[in-house]
């Protein structure tokens, strides 16, 4: 996906990092949750890059996918199957756990969890980083090839197993038009440098964990280690342009 000519420089300078490999900040929005995430992309991603997430943020972390990827391996909301009504009704606490008071959305964007089937526990930093690099390389390497089906259910069973230690988050159908949250901002930075749709980042909090890192603070740990940090409106107002 090439970029609009005249695009934001913050932009340029986060799409340029990104395809390089290095991280990335983004914001989402002072009307949504008002938190920041440093995301890496998930081809990337190595036992110090895991090791940075942990240390550096304090919050989840999370893989964001793109919607085509989670149609190729038919990966499922988690909010649908817990208000399924089979299930509710093998599984009545499910009824009891339903998610209808989100303050930040209407709908949450986890779907199955996963660890690589080569991991020991799954939780080292080795090993969320093995999940995660795998998971961004095959399913670059599939969508490349049109797999779908069988055959792409088949390459994601032989190499992964649920639940695992990396939380997975499905970007929804339309992207930043139908919904403007952290999933497809994370997702839309890896298409925009022209990468596989799948990011893996982290929520930044403050240093007691009671709440999101200021946005003063995480424009200034941005400032302090190089990394261009930018907005949900301007990765909007990018693909705004592009269309």
């Amino acid at each position: 996906m090439a970029p609009p000519l005249d695009m934001d420089d913050g932009v340029a300078w986060a799409i340029s990092a990104f395809e390089s490999g290095n991280p990335v900040m983004i914001f989402d929005s002072d009307f949504r949750e008002k938190e920041t995430d440093l995301l890496w992309p998930a081809t990337a991603a190595s036992p110090e890059v895991i090791r940075r997430l942990r240390k550096d943020c304090g919050g989840l972390l999370f893989l964001a996918i793109g919607n085509e990827i989670g149609e190729m391996f038919g990966l499922p909301w988690l909010q649908d199957i817990h208000s399924h009504d089979a299930l509710i009704e093998e599984n009545p606490v499910l009824g009891h756990l339903v998610t209808n008071d989100l303050q930040y959305d209407s709908r949450s964007a986890f779907t199955l969890s996963l660890n690589h089937r080569e991991t020991y526990t799954g939780i080292t930093d080795r090993d969320r980083s093995l999940t995660t690099r795998r998971f961004g390389e095959l399913s670059g390497e599939l969508l490349r090839k049109g797999a779908e089906g069988d055959s792409a259910l088949f390459e994601l069973g032989g190499e992964f197993r649920t639940p695992g230690h990396i939380p997975v988050c499905r970007e929804s159908p339309g992207g930043l038009k139908t919904r403007q949250g952290h999933t497809e901002l994370a997702v839309s930075i890896a298409r925009l440098a022209g990468l596989v749709p799948c990011t893996i980042g982290a929520e930044m909090l403050e240093s007691d964990g009671d709440g999101a890192l200021s946005l003063e603070g995480a424009r200034e740990y941005a400032a302090r280690h190089g990394i261009p940090m930018i907005t949900g409106e301007q990765i909007s107002a990018t693909f705004d342009e592009k269309d």
